[in-house]
């Protein structure tokens, strides 16, 4: 069963394997997690700092292990893989040039200090509603994406049809990551940063929320989450584990919404029929009231 302390270490495993890591150990001392990370000389200073601005309680940074000896990154780059989110979009690194199938569109993101290339369970779960609620995208749709990232949730809700978002993050460095990938994808004139929290937002509620966030950082937003969604509108959590889906749902009910479905993925898509909740990763897409 995965604990809160064991899910926090899988997201700063994340970031540092997107700033570049090549390696990560867990060890536990004193009842701390401590990870050792292993990077490139070249990398090893921006998967430290990637890693230090989430890492949480009971965790400890433990020494960067430099490698010279292989050229890991390289290597990386050349097993990497588009994420096919469906017929009609996909997410790619810019270093790999795939054609794209008839009719599918993509986000390009550069792997970075900001989490969300599309490759991990939860952004992929998230992906996946904005893919299937790309039927309800127009021109008017507004679409707020808590937690931004990289940008990559909100990117692929403008690139199926919709045709304004906002992207809010609390971390800076994040939120110039979000700006360039709007850019460099021909979308900045439809995507807004706001580097802050939900409380810098100004305006009418937003169609779509989209929220890939941990439980522990979910809960505390609920009621300015709902504040922010028009009545009618859709929200889209990701982050959350299939064992913390009921206490998700009566949060989230208490405020103004109603579950309508949920998706499930494991890391291991082996595990997809673990009897254990604390195995899945899930999304869940509600409606306000």
């Amino acid at each position: 069963m995965r604990t809160e302390g064991t899910e926090q270490a899988e997201r700063v495993v994340a970031e540092a394997w997107e700033a570049g890591a090549s390696g990560v150990e867990e060890r536990e001392q004193g009842g701390d997690t401590v990870l050792i990370l292993y990077a490139p000389a070249a990398r090893a200073d921006d998967v430290r700092d990637a890693a230090a601005r989430i890492v949480g309680a009971g965790q400890r940074l433990g020494p960067i292990e430099r490698v010279e000896s292989v050229d890991w990154v390289s290597r990386w780059k050349q097993s990497a893989r588009a994420t096919v989110v469906s017929r009609r979009l996909r997410v790619r690194p810019p270093f790999l040039e795939v054609a794209l199938a008839e009719g599918q569109r993509e986000i390009v993101i550069e792997p970075g200090q900001a989490f969300g290339t599309g490759s991990h369970a939860s952004t992929r779960l998230a992906l996946e509603w904005v893919d299937a609620l790309s039927g309800e995208l127009t021109p008017h749709t507004r679409v707020l994406d808590v937690g931004t990232g990289s940008g990559v949730l909100a990117l692929a809700a403008l690139r199926l049809g919709a045709g304004r978002a906002v992207g809010v993050e609390v971390d800076r460095v994040a939120a110039r990551e979000a700006g360039a990938t709007a850019r460099d994808n021909g979308l900045a004139m439809h995507f807004g940063v706001v580097a802050g929290g939900l409380e810098a937002l100004r305006g009418p509620p937003f169609d779509l929320v989209l929220a890939n966030l941990l439980r522990s950082e979910l809960l505390p937003l609920a009621g300015a989450i709902a504040a922010r969604t028009r009545r009618g509108g859709r929200l889209v959590l990701s982050g959350l584990l299939e064992a913390e889906r009921a206490e998700v749902e009566r949060a989230l009910g208490r405020v103004g919404f109603d579950p309508i479905d949920v998706r499930v993925r494991a890391d291991d898509p082996a595990e997809i029929q673990t009897d254990d909740p604390g195995e899945r990763w899930i999304a869940l897409l509600m409606g306000r009231r």
